[in-house]
């Protein structure tokens, strides 16, 4: 590290300090487990293992450990039975069309009964939708919008199989028109473990009005193209968060859960807490210790880390 990255850390730290205080908030998304406890926001495909857009990195493989939805009547029965056991939201999610867009249109008086009959908080991946979706799923209940943002055009086409960055930039005002909080996540290395862009897509979100940033780590999937690649270093991914928290010093940031769970992720965490952050999923206990170090606070929260902290989802340790 150099004198540089140094220089970087300490004004981002002391920029969270001044504008968030000293918590940080630990999430445990999905159902995932650690320490013995389980995270309460399932994950539902709307899709099953369809998606049509196969990006590069993925080739549709995330669906396959979320819960597998085809029709609306088995998202409001998964829904209720989710709820009873104890779920505190839903992230849905699912694969793309062609032009990177999901069925809304199919789910959405399904979505719009689960936001009547229970409690649980709405999140979802909605692709690159237009003005309208965002219109109809804000109406819907939904409540949360999660896009990922790019700031290549290469990357954009070659990686995505989308037109290009028009095409995310639309979907971006789209969200932010309707009302619907507006979760940002930059996978840094996504251009097949290069970053290439990603500071470039920081300056298209410092425009609009987001509710959370999330960074995540681009992963080695078996069966894709970029199986053999090599994520960036830690210390590049902590820079990016370093600089996002000097361009938008308000904004709450999160590392979040796709990242590597070796010795080089472990570091990561560490840098991350210097470099930024005021979120984090998926902690290991080296991070604890680092928090603790530096001075912070920390709070636990059950959901994904897109999720504001509240008192009714708070998780106790």
């Amino acid at each position: 590290m150099t004198s540089e990255d140094e220089l970087l850390f300490e004004q981002a730290f002391r920029e969270t300090r001044a504008n968030h205080g000293v918590e940080i908030t630990f999430y445990l998304p999905g159902m995932i487990r650690c320490e013995g406890r389980r995270g309460r926001y399932p994950a539902i495909s709307l899709t099953g293992s369809q998606c049509e857009l196969q990006c590069e990195h993925c080739k549709g493989r995330l669906l396959g450990p979320m819960i597998q939805v085809t029709e609306p009547g088995e998202l409001l029965k998964k829904a209720l039975v989710l709820e009873k056991q104890g779920a505190h939201g839903l992230l849905l999610s699912g694969g793309s069309d062609r032009q990177g867009r999901l069925p809304w249109a199919k789910y959405g008086d399904a979505i719009r009964e689960v936001a009547r009959t229970t409690g649980l908080f709405l999140s979802a991946h909605v692709g690159f939708p237009d003005h309208e979706t965002c219109r109809q799923l804000k109406k819907s209940g939904l409540r949360q919008a999660l896009i990922d943002v790019m700031g290549d055009e290469e990357t954009a086409s070659r990686v995505y199989h989308l037109r290009g960055l028009q095409t995310i930039r639309d979907a971006l005002e789209s969200i932010s028109q309707s009302g619907l909080q507006l979760a940002p996540h930059i996978v840094a290395g996504l251009h097949y473990g290069r970053i290439k862009g990603e500071e470039e897509a920081l300056q298209t979100l410092s425009r609009y009005d987001p509710s959370v940033l999330v960074i995540v780590v681009i992963t080695a999937l078996k069966g894709t193209p970029m199986a053999g690649i090599t994520p960036p270093s830690p210390l590049e991914v902590a820079r990016l968060i370093a600089k996002a928290r000097l361009l938008m010093p308000h904004l709450p940031i999160s590392l979040g859960c796709e990242r590597p769970r070796n010795k080089e992720g472990t570091e990561l965490e560490r840098l991350a807490l210097r470099a930024g952050i005021t979120r984090m999923a998926v902690w290991s206990e080296e991070a604890l210790e680092e928090a603790s170090r530096l001075g912070l606070s920390p709070r636990f929260q059950a959901t994904c880390c897109s999720v504001g902290f509240t008192e009714t989802f708070r998780m106790l340790r």
